[in-house]
């Protein structure tokens, strides 16, 4: 698709996007950062897309923000290569569709951003993540306090985030950061599976359900139940709740047409 991105559709309505700068670990330089805006923008915008699974090419899902293409930036030229970067990452987060993250391996600083921005992530067992950014003089600047806060817990999101320690594998399933480890050759095989199988719900009910999820999560509970009541009252409604019920009682698969 890009010098930095591959875009494939393996399945109707289910993208695979990988990250290829294979030869940097996949790092994030400002080309990447401008090519993942321009494509999250373009995938949300598509009602076809049901699913997305986002990996990196090779042994690295993505090492973090490209450090040699920022050695020597000025003050100025980061302050705009960053401000590049949260257009890209609030993009991501805005897509209305799940994306998965198939962490194929380090998944460092930006790339473990990127990762916990997925709705899910699936890990391959040579799978490291880590925000090392405490040891650079910043801190996370793509919401990593904040999305692995709500992952795995305050107390140990601090100490992740203070001693800049990656977690492997095993350590990030057991944690609740990913939510399963597969072998390398299979991962990506197994998480568009998944993809696939969340392509075949009801497309209003999927979206429904990401929105009211992420939501719901910073909210009062009193407030969060009546947000999702607000939204099965919109679907219940729905010609694809009328198919889902009778495909039921047909005992056939349902068809659904997002309306």
């Amino acid at each position: 698709m890009t010098q930095t991105l591959s875009l494939l559709e393996p399945s109707p309505g289910v993208h695979l996007v990988t990250l290829s700068r294979p030869a940097q670990a996949n790092a994030l330089s400002t080309e990447m950062g401008r090519d993942l805006n321009g494509l999250w923008h373009a995938l949300a915008g598509d009602h076809n897309v049901r699913a997305v699974v986002l990996t990196g090419e090779g042994r690295f899902f993505c090492a973090g923000a490209d450090l040699k293409e920022r050695d020597g930036m000025t003050d100025e030229a980061w302050a705009l290569q960053h401000k590049l970067f949260e257009d890209m990452i609030r993009a991501q987060l805005a897509c209305p569709f799940p994306i998965i993250a198939a962490i194929n391996g380090a998944a460092m600083g930006g790339g473990a951003e990127m990762a916990l921005a997925c709705d899910f992530a699936w890990a391959s067992e040579t799978a490291k993540i880590g925000l090392p950014e405490a040891g650079l003089g910043i801190i996370p600047g793509l919401g990593g306090t904040q999305l692995l806060t709500r992952a795995v817990g305050e107390r140990r999101a601090a100490e992740m985030l203070m001693s800049g320690l990656p977690v492997d594998a095993r350590e990030a399933l057991a944690i609740g950061l990913v939510n399963k480890v597969c072998a390398p050759e299979a991962l990506v095989g197994e998480a568009l599976a998944r993809a696939e199988l969340i392509a075949g719900k009801a497309p209003l009910s999927i979206r429904a359900v990401k929105s009211v999820v992420r939501t719901g999560a910073v909210l009062p509970l009193d407030q969060a139940m009546d947000l999702e009541l607000r939204a099965y009252n919109r679907l219940f409604v729905t010609n694809d709740r009328r198919e889902g019920v009778a495909a039921f009682n047909q005992k056939r698969p349902a068809r659904f047409q997002g309306n």
